[in-house]
């Protein structure tokens, strides 16, 4: 691993920081000690070919699976260490929206917002119904509050995912290949929330994702994982990435579709600047 890849990144307490950490689900791990930032604030891509462990890295940092090595924090405070006061307080700090917007097909989209709000606040079932509305309202679902995931859309079920992510107004939201399945203008709307998201929360985006319109139109950095390496082979600005890295494996990814120079190549920039 390189001094580059396990450097603490400027800017204060990362909002996560994985050490040294080694995933996998037994035999040979597909992570080997792996270690990165996430800077507060920013939007945070995890990047790279099929196979390559990024939503095994994803599960690995919301606690789905536990590390065979390494440590995960947020907000410098060990969440594999934590007792169970203070794990429990961690959880309440970052959302998850998992790949196929993880709802439950028997309870309407409030009831599925109002999940967590039921799990880990005191409010009352009428306080925990408004939030859940104005929580679908935020992502543009405002009227479907009482409709069941079988009645929409894909895309629509993302954002209701999202809701439910958003709910406790997390500090950190992690994002599974968010837009996996969604057509191109369905997707472009969805990379244009979380950035909504981060605008008005301040919120942490941490996203899987191989797609790379989203990665060079809202990614303030990435992290590319490589299957032959089990770990990271660059971390930094995808734009400069793409034009100045030396490394094939990260040429050939990010140059997939445009190419430095062509057209749509640079339109991320204005989008996310």
């Amino acid at each position: 691993m390189s001094a580059e890849l396990n450097r603490l990144e400027p800017g204060g307490t990362p909002a996560v920081e994985a050490v040294g950490i080694e995933c996998g689900y037994g035999g040979d791990p597909i992570l080997t000690d792996l270690s990165f930032t996430v800077r507060a604030g920013e939007v945070f891509f995890i990047i790279g070919g099929s196979g390559c462990g990024k939503s095994t890295l994803l599960r690995h940092l919301v606690g789905l699976n536990r590390p065979t090595a390494g440590d995960v924090r947020f907000f410098g405070e060990s969440f594999l260490e934590a007792g169970a006061l203070t794990r429990r307080d961690l959880l309440k700090r970052f959302g998850v929206l998992y790949q196929g917007g993880a709802l439950w097909s028997s309870l309407t989209l409030m009831e599925n917002v109002a999940l967590p709000l039921e799990e880990y606040t005191k409010l009352t079932r009428r306080e925990r119904s408004d939030l859940a509305a104005f929580k679908l309202s935020q992502v543009g679902l405002a009227g479907y509050e009482n409709y069941y995931p079988s009645e929409i859309s894909g895309g629509m079920k993302k954002r209701a995912g999202l809701a439910r992510a958003l709910a406790l107004d997390p500090a950190i939201v992690f994002f599974d290949e968010p837009s996996a399945g969604l057509d191109p203008i369905t997707s472009r709307k969805l990379d244009e929330l979380i950035l909504q998201v981060r605008a008005l929360q301040g919120t942490t985006c941490v996203v899987v994702s191989h797609e790379l319109d989203s990665i060079f139109s809202i990614a303030d950095r990435v992290l590319m994982l490589d299957r032959s390496a089990k770990g990271a082979i660059a971390i930094g600005d995808p734009r400069v990435l793409a034009a100045e890295s030396s490394d094939p494996r990260v040429r050939e990814f990010l140059h997939r579709g445009a190419r430095p120079g062509e057209k749509g190549f640079d339109s991320g920039r204005s989008a996310k600047h």
